[in-house]
């Protein structure tokens, strides 16, 4: 008798169904399940007072300036929400070739940093460290003298960043920009500069996308990127084992957390780094799923709640700890009332 046969009798002895009998029953042989805890809301911030402007390519997105981010915050906190991620709109004046508005102590990301802290301190803030909002060309790095995406100058650039967020209070930094070494080089930096407990979430295997439109519109990079592309730094959606490589170099030189971005399209990445290292693993349901999602919803194909709760569970299944989802706030919402 084979081992498989020894543990799975036929039928009529086994009938899988007996365990989908009724809701207790399922609800106690159920494997993997959602919480407020595994929640993280992105939110994008704008300058100003008192006002919000909707996403058009994100139905039910605003951009928010800093005294509603504060309510916003608040609420999160209210639902049991544990996270809140940053992105900055930076006006067009701000922009520049060298980014240098991204560690401006007076920025926007580290204003809003702090604007949080002084409201809702335990909520935990994750700021992104890139500089595509920052530079003309919308570019996650900077350029040389040919228009490439230059490694090493840029890190320079992103541990000054990395420090500014963390000086305003940032829990969490979160470099997104795929450049080779800055994990490390800003682990170093944030020793040295007395900023120890700031963790770090890895971006770690980030992918040149096509579901990234609706954020690029959202932050403002869209029309500075043109017709270029990521694809010299972001990772190759044909790929799967460079992405293993990615996270083993990330928590090598200092990674906490490590992040998987698109997610739905790369559900196979996320159970592979869970088994391969084990170590807190996030997801990222980007915009376009997010926009793909609310364009079904929108026209009465799909259930709205229903398929919301099913895509976040699938992050779950495949091995996630937490999920940044523009849903959060929704889903934290329906986890209360239910």
């Amino acid at each position: 008798m084979t081992h498989e046969s020894a543990h799975a009798p036929g039928f009529p002895a086994s009938r899988p169904r007996r365990l989908r009998r009724d809701d207790a029953t399922r609800r106690l042989v159920r494997e993997n399940g959602l919480s407020v805890n595994d929640l993280i809301q992105p939110i994008f911030v704008i300058e100003g007072h008192d006002h919000s402007e909707p996403v058009p390519s994100m139905p039910g997105v605003e951009r928010l300036t800093l005294d509603r981010l504060q309510a916003e915050a608040a609420e999160l906190e209210r639902l049991g929400v544990p996270a809140i991620a940053l992105f900055p709109v930076t006006p067009a004046a701000a922009k520049s070739d060298d980014a240098a508005e991204a560690w401006n102590p007076e920025g926007l990301a580290q204003r809003a940093v702090r604007a949080i802290k002084a409201r809702t301190p335990e909520i935990a803030v994750i700021t992104d460290v890139a500089l595509d909002p920052f530079t003309v060309h919308g570019q996650d790095g900077l350029l040389d003298a040919n228009g490439y995406v230059a490694n090493d100058i840029t890190l320079e650039a992103l541990v000054r960043q990395a420090l500014s967020h963390a000086a305003a209070g940032a829990d969490i930094v979160a470099p997104s920009d795929m450049m080779d070494g800055r994990v490390g080089a800003i682990r170093r930096a944030l020793e040295a500069h007395g900023h120890p407990e700031t963790r770090i979430l890895a971006y770690a295997a980030k992918y040149a996308s096509a579901f990234y439109g609706p954020f690029r519109d959202a932050v403002g990079s869209a029309g500075n990127l043109g017709g270029g592309d990521k694809r010299t730094y972001q990772m190759d959606p044909g790929n799967g084992a460079e992405a293993l490589r990615e996270v083993g170099f990330d928590l090598a030189e200092g990674a906490d957390m490590v992040m998987i971005k698109p997610g739905m399209p790369y559900l196979d990445i996320i159970r592979r780094v869970r088994e391969r290292f084990d170590v807190p693993t996030f997801a990222y349901q980007v915009s376009g799923e997010y926009a793909m999602l609310n364009a079904a919803f929108d026209n009465g194909w799909l259930s709205r709640e229903a398929c919301v709760m099913e895509s976040l569970l699938g992050f779950k299944r495949a091995g996630a700890d937490a999920i940044l989802t523009y849903f959060a706030r929704d889903v934290a919402g329906w986890l209360a009332e239910h």
